[in-house]
C-alpha cells in the first residue's frame, strides 16, 4: 500500500459507500413503483417479474467480466465504468415509454451494478491493512441494510409528488459525482495484463449463470402446463450443466483464470461458499414473509412490509459491529454466533407465533445473522492474492445470488405444496434446519490465529 493511497483512503471509502448505496437503493425502490409502471406502460402482470429478473441476470453474468477487468485495467477505471453504466441504464429506464425499453434500461443497470460491489470490496483489500478490513467491509454491509430499509420510504415520498420516472432520474447526478470523485482518488494499480484476460472462462461462466438462472426461474409452482414447458426447462438445465463442465475444463488450462479452480479446492473458500449460498436462501425466503403476515395477523400489505423493519434494522446495525469483532477475534466466531441467532429466528418464524412481539424478536435475530456477510467477504480477501481479490469477491456475490434464486423457487414449492399459509411453517422450519447445519460447518473455519499466520 503506497503512501499516496494512505493519504486518500479517508476519501475513498465514502465514494465506495455511495456507489453501493445507489445500486442497493435501486433494487428496493422498484417494488413500490411497479403498480405505477404497470399502469403507465400497460404491462402484462406475467411480465412484471422480469423487471427484477432481467436485473438479476445482467448482474450475475456481468460479475465475472467486471471483476476480472478490474484486475487488468485497475479498480479505478472499472469502478467508474460500472457507475456510469448504471447511470446510463437509469436514464434509459427513466425515459422509457414501452416495456421493452424499460427492460433494456434495467439490463444496463444490472450490468453496471455487477462491477460496483465486487470492485468496492476488492479496493478495501487493496488499500486497508488486515486489522481494518473487517470494519470497512462492515460499513459496506450496513449500507446495504440502510438502503433496503429506507428505499421503500423514499420511493413512497417521491411517488406521492412525482411520477415513477423520477426515482431513476435521481441516480444520474449521483453517478456523475461518484465517477468524478473516483477518478481523483481511487487507486489505478493493475494486477494483470490484457493478455491474461480469460475470455473463454468469462463466456462459459456467464453461460452457466444465465442458463442456471433461467432454470431456477421456471421451477416455480404452476409453471408446467404443457410438454413444451418441461422440455424448455430441461434444455436450460442441460445447457447450464454443459457450461459448468466446460468452465472447469477451460479454467484448468488458464494461467490466470476468471475462476481459480485451486481457490475452490481450499476448505475455507468452500465453507464460505456453502454458507453464502445458505445466506442467499435465508434472504430470498423473506420475499414470502409479508404474504404470511397478512394471513397470520390480518394486516394490510403495507403494514406487513413495515413489520420487516426489525430484520433490516438489526442487519444494518450489526454489520459494522460484526466487522469490528472480525478484525479483533476473526471471522469464525462472528459467523458461528450469527448462524446460531439465525437458526433461532428462523425456527420461531416457522412456528408462526400469534404474538407479534415474538415475530419482531425473530426478525431481529435473523437480521443479526444476515450481518455475517461481512465476515464472508473478509474470508475471501484473506484467501485470495492481489490478482484474485475482485474475482474472489465476485465469486462470493455469485454464491449468495445462487442461494437467493434457489431459495425463491424452493420456498415457493414447499409453501404451495402444503397449501399457502400452512406451508410457510414447514418452509421456515426447513430453513432453520439448514442454518443449524451451516452452524456446525462454521466450526471448521480457520481460527483468528491461523488467519493471521497465513498472511
Amino acid at each position: 500500500m503506497t503512501e499516496n493511497v494512505n493519504t486518500k483512503s479517508k476519501r475513498i471509502m465514502p465514494l465506495l459507500l455511495i456507489g453501493v448505496l445507489m445500486a442497493a437503493l435501486d433494487i428496493s425502490i422498484v417494488g413500490p413503483a411497479i403498480p405505477s409502471i404497470e399502469k403507465t406502460l400497460w404491462v402484462d402482470e406475467q411480465l412484471l417479474s422480469w423487471i427484477f429478473s432481467i436485473y438479476v441476470l445482467a448482474n450475475l453474468t456481468g460479475i465475472p467480466l467486471m471483476s476480472k477487468l478490474s484486475d487488468v485495467y485497475g479498480r479505478r477505471i472499472i469502478y467508474i465504468l460500472a457507475v456510469l453504466l448504471f447511470g446510463l441504464g437509469s436514464i434509459v429506464v427513466a425515459v422509457s415509454d414501452t416495456f421493452w425499453t424499460l427492460m433494456v434500461g434495467r439490463l444496463i443497470q444490472g450490468f453496471g451494478a455487477s462491477g460496483i460491489l465486487p470492485v468496492a470490496s476488492a479496493v478495501v483489500g487493496d488499500i486497508y491493512p488486515l486489522e481494518k478490513r473487517g470494519r470497512m467491509l462492515g460499513l459496506i454491509g450496513a449500507t446495504f441494510g440502510i438502503a433496503f430499509m429506507f428505499g421503500p420510504v423514499i420511493a413512497g415520498i417521491f411517488l406521492k409528488y412525482f411520477s415513477w420516472n423520477a426515482l431513476f432520474l435521481i441516480n444520474i447526478p449521483i453517478a456523475l459525482l461518484v465517477a468524478w470523485g473516483s477518478w481523483r482518488v481511487l487507486p489505478s494499480s493493475r494486477f494483470s495484463t490484457l493478455h491474461d484476460l480469460d475470455i473463454r472462462g468469462i463466456v462459459t461462466l456467464s453461460g452457466f449463470l444465465f442458463f442456471f438462472t433461467m432454470t431456477l426461474s421456471r421451477l416455480e409452482p404452476g409453471s408446467y402446463q404443457s410438454l413444451g414447458s418441461w422440455i424448455l426447462t430441461g434444455v436450460y438445465a442441460v445447457s447450464s450443466l454443459i457450461c459448468l463442465l466446460l468452465l472447469i475444463r477451460v479454467e484448468q488450462e488458464e494461467s490466470l483464470p476468471v475462476v481459480n479452480i485451486s481457490l475452490l479446492k481450499r476448505r475455507q473458500v468452500l465453507l464460505a461458499g456453502f454458507i453464502a449460498i445458505g445466506l442467499g436462501l435465508f434472504q430470498s425466503s423473506f420475499v414470502f414473509v409479508p404474504h404470511m403476515l397478512v394471513g397470520l395477523y390480518k394486516v394490510s400489505t403495507s403494514t406487513a412490509s413495515f413489520m420487516l423493519i426489525p430484520v433490516v434494522l438489526a442487519s444494518a446495525v450489526a454489520a459494522p459491529v460484526s466487522g469490528l469483532i472480525t478484525d479483533k477475534f476473526g471471522s469464525r466466531i462472528v459467523i458461528f454466533i450469527g448462524l446460531i441467532l439465525a437458526t433461532i429466528g428462523l425456527f420461531i418464524t416457522g412456528l408462526q407465533p400469534e404474538l407479534k412481539l415474538l415475530f419482531y424478536i425473530a426478525g431481529g435475530l435473523i437480521g443479526v445473522g444476515f450481518s455475517m456477510r461481512t465476515s464472508l467477504n473478509y474470508i475471501m480477501l484473506l484467501e485470495a492474492n492481489s490478482q484474485e481479490r475482485a474475482m474472489a469477491q465476485g465469486l462470493l456475490t455469485i454464491f449468495v445470488a445462487v442461494g437467493q434464486l434457489a431459495g425463491a423457487s424452493a420456498i415457493g414449492a414447499i409453501a404451495s405444496g402444503q397449501g399457502t399459509m400452512s406451508g410457510f411453517g414447514p418452509a421456515f422450519m426447513t430453513m432453520s434446519f439448514l442454518a443449524m447445519l451451516m452452524t456446525l460447518s462454521s466450526l471448521f473455519l480457520k481460527s483468528r490465529k491461523r488467519e493471521v499466520e497465513n498472511q
